[in-house]
């Protein structure tokens, strides 16, 4: 279960926010995120891939069908995946202009 507001760590150093949660595993690539905190180590062995994309600050993150949200604190590469499937950067919400 990934609930709003639990903060995890990818293996390369990333961080993110989760801003909507709901049922299933976030991952880089095939390593399993960890809590922020929780004191549990990743393999030493963790080398990201040739084709693993860098998660930029301030971007929001959703799964293809929309069910999870992240919110990225802190910058890095990251092959970031919900059940497996890559997750997309959520395009900004047009504002309806001040005239």
């Amino acid at each position: 279960m990934i609930k709003a507001g639990t903060r995890y760590v990818t293996p390369t150093g990333a961080e993110l926010i989760v801003t909507k949660g709901g049922e299933g595993v976030l991952s880089d690539g095939e390593v399993h995120l960890q809590e922020k905190g929780s004191g549990a180590g990743f393999d030493n062995g963790y080398v990201p891939g040739d084709d693993v994309q860098t998660v930029n600050l301030g971007r929001r993150y959703q799964s293809p069908d929309g069910a999870v949200t992240v919110l990225v604190t802190k910058a890095g590469q990251c092959d970031l995946r919900y059940n497996g499937e890559a997750m997309e950067v959520q395009q900004p919400r047009k504002l309806p202009s001040s005239d």
